[in-house]
């Protein structure tokens, strides 16, 4: 496939409104309309216009406000962000405008807890409440993110740190902070509201609803960029970091184009996501860098019954020229994708140091239809567990444990069955790695269709197969030897 030829934002913030979008898309496996870059107006104001000062001590809340009724009142335009460090409350982007961040503009993002009100939002594909983001747009068409600049989530005040992940010295700036930290020493958290629920979440991010909301505000800490139900959205070249929870998460959008950013988490972040593309149509992501806590490029379609209700698929999306370096997992679908995943390309990237490679996972509870997705040339260094994995009891009963045990349950196929079928890789090239493909999928609903060629691994474990049918191997080598049609819930250890 010929790279897509896109556009860029004039530096007028207008765009041609004859050709106004991305090249149709040739040369892929599946269906996918040309994908529409914003069309916005050709009008630009400078933050300090409406009373901004830079310099991180002053809160220009107000002055983006201003800035931005000000353009949206004359259907839109760029709103320049100066050279200088701004900060600033929650942002709130309206249609028709370009948020444009100069070369050493730094917009920073205050930690005082009072700005961002608790809201009614979807996080980790539940219908929930959070504290409000700090970048946000809900039913706004023609947004774009652009410029050279560095977004700073402020982050390290929301999150929690597990003492595990970090060093020594590191330990002790964190504590130095304040905060609190229980009796066992296991973590650091903001405040004691945020550890009392975190008690009551378990492993999750949904605290007990008796907790009064105020009291574990920091706990309910929002995603740093959230785009709901929006069209022709642009994100470019910005570098988006330290963020509260993930870093950005475009939700029930269409249209989407992500070019040369960059996205930059502590490793010790928790839910540290780089982007989570969840339930959006029409999405190319192109010359990205990712270097997070948790996973990078991560797919989703909603969880569970509130997934299967809002029905949203993830469809149409093409990801390219990208690399990721610490992360979960580099290229990752699920495990929220109740509402539907299909009609990827994943091309030229590379993942170096990451946990996984390419994550596929998913549980009983969900449902969801995930098919339809090529991976193509993706190179892989350093990946600390698995090349390619899929995991169909993730966060449930550990997959060995029921594929070798007596106790694997009878369970019927139904509309919270998870399916996963049609998935195809080749020319994947995995230098070091733990294992090479782990596949572990469900007993009642097998993966199915699943197809790998022209690829090399070199790992300390080779190949592993449960619960799945026909999977296929053209010119596969693990450790130097050629993988064989193997018959269903066969185990090589190359």
């Amino acid at each position: 496939m010929r790279p897509a030829r896109i556009l860029p934002l004039l530096l007028t913030a207008a765009l041609c409104m004859a050709c106004n979008s991305n090249h149709v898309q040739t040369g892929i496996p599946f269906d996918m309309p040309e994908v529409p870059l914003p069309s916005i107006p050709v009008r630009t104001v400078s933050l300090a216009d409406f009373g901004a000062v830079q310099g991180g001590v002053t809160d220009n809340t107000e002055a983006f406000a201003q800035a931005i009724q000000d353009l949206a009142g004359k259907g839109g335009g760029r709103l320049v962000v100066p050279a200088g460090i701004w900060l600033s409350g929650p942002i709130t982007l309206d249609s028709n405008i370009d948020l444009h961040l100069e070369k050493n503009a730094i917009l920073v993002f205050n930690s005082d807890q009072d700005l961002y009100p608790i809201i009614d939002t979807n996080f980790e594909g539940l219908d929930v409440r959070r504290c409000l983001s700090p970048i946000n747009a809900e039913n706004a068409h023609d947004i774009a993110i652009t410029g050279e600049g560095i977004i700073d989530g402020n982050g390290d005040a929301w999150r929690e740190v597990k003492r595990r992940k970090v060093s020594d010295d590191q330990w002790k700036l964190i504590t130095a902070r304040g905060g609190f930290v229980p009796e066992d020493g296991k973590g650091w958290y903001p405040d004691e509201g945020y550890y009392k629920a975190r008690l009551t979440a378990g492993s999750l991010n949904y605290p007990d609803p008796s907790l009064d909301e105020n009291e574990i505000k920091t706990f309910l800490r929002p995603v740093m960029v959230s785009l709901r139900n929006c069209s022709r959205v642009l994100l470019e070249g910005c570098t988006f970091q330290n963020s509260p929870c993930w870093n950005l998460h475009p939700l029930w959008c269409e249209n989407v184009t992500i070019r040369n950013i960059n996205v930059r988490n502590p490793h010790y972040s928790a839910n540290g996501d780089g982007i989570d593309i969840e339930a959006c149509t029409n999405v190319i992501l192109t010359g990205s860098t990712f270097d997070v806590g948790d996973d990078a490029i991560c797919i989703k379609s909603g969880k569970d019954a509130d997934g299967r209700r809002h029905a949203r698929k993830c469809k149409n999306l093409i990801i390219s020229g990208c690399t990721v370096y610490h992360g979960h997992g580099g290229f990752v679908v699920g495990s929220e994708m109740s509402g539907g995943v299909e009609n990827i390309l994943v091309r030229d990237c590379s993942f170096i140091g990451t946990d996984v490679g390419l994550r596929f996972k998913s549980t009983r509870g969900r449902g969801g239809l995930v098919k339809d997705i090529w991976c193509e040339r993706i190179y892989m260094k350093d990946i600390v567990s698995y090349g390619v994995i899929f995991n169909l009891y993730y966060a449930g009963v550990a997959a060995t444990d029921m594929v070798n045990g007596i106790c694997e349950p009878v369970v019927p196929v139904d509309e919270t069955t998870p399916e996963f079928r049609d998935i195809h890789f080749s020319d994947i090239f995995c230098s070091s790695a733990k294992q090479a493909i782990y596949i572990n999928g469900l007993p009642e609903l097998p993966l199915r269709g699943l197809s790998f060629s022209n690829s090399t691994f070199n790992a300390q474990k080779g190949l592993e197969m449960h619960n799945e049918e026909g999977t296929t191997f053209d010119n596969v080598k693990i450790n130097g030897q050629e993988v064989v049609a193997t018959s269903p819930n066969a185990t090589a250890t190359n």
